[in-house]
């Protein structure tokens, strides 16, 4: 069996709450939004997180991570080591955007929503969001990631031009070569040393907002 090459996903992060990733209790875990990535995404891809004009960040570096494995929602939700990602509204601000949040009794009910990021305004269920997220029943788990959240390094705009890299709606993907700039600058930012959260989100001090993908903000 021939050996996967691995790929590189770039995309613009338009809110930064700690939610989607959510890179606390030691692992970095993408299990809301960005269904593409979480389809198609395998073990030992990177995926890089860009700030964008929503967030005043234009070419600055949010977080990267190197897919460690992947697992559906009902696999996160039981497994006990998640259980500290399973979101508490009334807790500290790591634990309000615990994106842990979905779960059902078997294979065949609907998806039940925890109270969190992507609950309506009174903890009540999100529809819009919730068939957004579940359309891909699988969460991405890295133990080799680093997140900056707000003290996001700016990326010489030399190695972009170099990969062909634009900021722009949906995501991008490199083949590993064609990315390998990118990923060696990430190194060389944290000198190896991975695992590591740097900063405090971008708007963890919004960490009490709600966000409505059928209005495509927070609220």
């Amino acid at each position: 069996m021939l050996d996967v090459i691995p790929r590189v996903y770039i995309y613009v992060i338009s809110h930064d709450l700690g939610f989607s990733p959510n890179p606390f209790h030691g692992v970095c875990t993408l299990a809301c939004c960005k269904p593409i990535i979480r389809k198609k995404a395998r073990a030992n891809d990177w995926i890089i997180g860009m700030g964008g004009t929503a967030l005043r960040a234009v070419g600055r570096c949010i977080y990267a991570m190197r897919v460690s494995t992947s697992m559906s929602f009902d696999e996160y939700w039981a497994a006990d080591e998640f259980r500290v990602k399973r979101p508490t509204r009334n807790g500290s601000r790591k634990t309000m955007v615990g994106d842990n949040i979905y779960s059902r009794s078997d294979d065949q009910d609907d998806w039940k929503q925890q109270n969190s990021v992507h609950s309506q305004p009174s903890g009540a269920q999100d529809d819009v969001n919730t068939i957004h997220d579940t359309s891909v029943n699988r969460v991405l788990v890295s133990d080799h990631f680093v997140y900056w959240g707000g003290n996001a390094p700016t990326i010489n705009p030399s190695i972009l031009e170099e990969i062909g890299y634009r900021n722009g709606r949906g995501h991008r993907v490199f083949s590993f070569e064609q990315g390998a700039p990118l990923v060696d600058w990430v190194h060389e930012q944290v000198d190896g040393k991975f695992n590591r959260v740097l900063g405090d989100p971008f708007q963890f001090r919004m960490s009490d907002k709600r966000y409505s993908k059928d209005k495509n903000r927070l609220i």
